[in-house]
Formats: C-alpha cells, structure tokens, sequence
C-alpha cells in the first residue's frame, strides 16, 4: 500500500467519470465528492445549486506501477469534454467543471505535459482548470459506485453507457 498514489479531478458529472476510471487496471479505490468550494462537508442537493463553489469530483488511489499518472490523466482527458466551460452535456453550472486538482508539482508538469498532448484532439481550446488540490469531501453513499449500482437507470444508459463503451473502444489493453 505504501507505493500507492492519489489522482484528484473531474469532467462534468462525477458519476460518469467515476464509472470509466473505475474500470482502469490499477485503481484500488475511488470516491466521488466536491472539492474546489467555500463550505466544509457541502451535501450534494447544495452543490447542485451552484452556489457553493465546489465542483464534483472524484479521488482516486492507484498504483503506478500498473497505471501511471499520466496514462489516467490522458484517459481522463479524452474520456469527457475538456473544451466546454463549467458544463458537460445537458449538466450546466460550475459544479460541472472540468478540472485537475493536483497533489505535488509533479502531478502538475504531468498534466501540463497531457494538455500539450491532446490539443490536437479537439477543434476548440481545452478550459480544464489545473488548481493545487486543497480538500476533499466525500459525497453521500447513494452518490458511491453509482453507475455499477444503478446500470437500469436512464441516465446511466443515455449518458454513462457511452463513455464506458468508448473506454472499452480506446483503451482495452487497460482496462478490468
């Protein structure tokens, strides 16, 4: 466990960022919370709002040695839109931001050096917020694991759905 590291972002909606990160060989543990806002342990019906500053995020510990830091921010990266300001599909608000909350200076020439790596993707400038990571809260247990525990649901199978079989498409040697 000592050799573990942790990863700190978010595009959009955290259950959908959660539900392809999740499947990557070498995370040992998510959580999806806020962090990026002005109240301590906000609850979710409040970040929705907008008004508390926070965004959804998800924390990950992984092991390097099976996926590196900049392997996930690459899939990250290419897994949601990080050219649309504070929004994702039809969730708008700054809580729906995309940004990368990074843990040590590393992290950061890490993920500069991705940024530089896909712009070429995308026809619009990437608005990824990179932001020194501060503090994270953990959102409620029905907001946990919700895509594996809500596969029925219609905005897992509109929204969520797609991304996780672009993720098989893009990136099956890495994946569970």
């Amino acid at each position: 466990m000592e050799n573990l590291s942790v990863a700190t972002f978010v595009g959009g909606c955290f259950w959908c960022i959660e539900a392809v990160i999740q499947r990557l060989k070498g995370i040992e543990s998510l959580k999806s919370g806020f962090s990026g806002g002005f109240i301590k342990n906000p609850p979710y019906r409040e970040v929705c709002t907008g008004r508390t500053g926070h965004a959804e995020v998800i924390q990950v510990t992984f092991n390097p040695d099976i996926i590196s830091y900049h392997d996930l921010i690459y899939i990250f990266m290419t897994s949601h839109d990080p050219t649309t300001l504070n929004r994702q599909g039809a969730d708008k608000g700054t809580q729906y931001r995309s940004i990368i909350l990074y843990h040590d200076e590393e992290q950061k020439t890490i993920t500069e050096k991705v940024f530089e790596e896909v712009i070429s993707l995308y026809e619009d400038p990437i608005v990824t917020e990179l932001k020194s990571f501060g503090v994270f809260y953990n959102a409620e247990g029905e907001h946990q694991n919700y895509y594996n525990n809500n596969q029925d649901a219609r905005y897992c199978q509109i929204v969520i759905d797609p991304k996780v079989q672009k993720l098989k498409n893009l990136y099956a040697d890495k994946i569970i």
